[in-house]
């Protein structure tokens, strides 16, 4: 059981050091994805913020950090399956799933390894926040927590769009339908406003949706006096639980991507 479980572990680990690498090839990436969580702090947040329009029981940039966080992590996720379409069409795919290692640990190397991205997305908001003057807590042990909040959060929604490419199978519909999940799911969630204010039926869609956990656990974690641990305690569970999920999904699913 051991062996199993350190060959599954190997694989998944060197699917994710495979992609990691490919960051290196064009580094400008991360600055093109500076500008949206830069524009929503420096923007949005200023504006939303002066004009009150949200009872967060704290300045408005500090609720809307850790949103703004949670949202960069899903935008750089959410089209992690183009380049599953893309593996297809180039032949790698193939070579892929000729392997002995599991499909299933495909699936999540290739989520570990959008958890990897994420890490610039949460070093460039925290420089923001600095600007910003942002009440960052400086406990390790909730820096630690943030880290492990937006590694999950990059690794579900990652799988969850290999998923989804499995399924669609074309560049072309992958992207209209990751366009049409990225903004209901950022939207329907507590990323720019506290759930009170929403209407009932809005709360329930926001009560199910994973990024609501993540924005959650953010928020909890890294801002000053605002930890809870039960329920930092129940967003990983949760955030932990949709992973595992789409991760069995995402193997299951995944040999589909090669038929046309």
């Amino acid at each position: 059981m051991s062996d199993v479980l350190s060959r599954y572990v190997r694989s998944a680990l060197t699917i994710a050091e495979l992609e990691a690498r490919k960051m290196r090839r064009d580094p400008t990436e991360l600055l093109t994805r500076a500008i949206q969580p830069a524009l929503w702090l420096l923007v949005f947040g200023q504006v939303v913020g002066r004009a009150g329009s949200f009872a967060t029981g704290m300045p408005y940039t500090d609720y809307l950090a850790p949103g703004i966080l949670a949202q960069s992590v899903l935008f750089v996720a959410i089209f992690y399956g183009i380049a599953v379409i893309w593996e297809r069409d180039l032949g790698i795919l193939q070579k892929f799933l000729a392997s002995p290692a599991p499909r299933s640990a495909i699936v999540l190397g290739k989520g570990l390894s959008a958890g990897v991205r994420a890490m610039g997305q949460l070093i460039l908001v925290y420089v923001l926040c600095i600007i910003l003057g942002v009440h960052l807590s400086a406990n390790p042990l909730g820096i630690l927590g943030v880290l492990v909040a937006v590694f999950l959060g990059a690794t579900f929604f990652a799988t969850l769009s290999v998923i989804l490419a499995s399924v669609v199978k074309s560049r072309e519909r992958f992207l209209g339908i990751g366009q049409v999940l990225t903004f209901p799911l950022f939207f329907a969630s507590n990323a720019i406003y506290p759930i009170a204010a929403m209407p009932a039926w809005l709360q329930a869609v926001a009560h199910a949706n994973p990024l609501t956990y993540e924005v959650d656990a953010l928020r909890r974690l890294m801002l000053q006096g605002a930890f809870d641990a039960r329920s930092v305690a129940l967003d990983f569970v949760v955030l932990a639980g949709v992973t595992v999920w789409a991760v069995y999904v995402g193997g299951r699913l995944y040999p589909r991507v090669v038929t046309q």
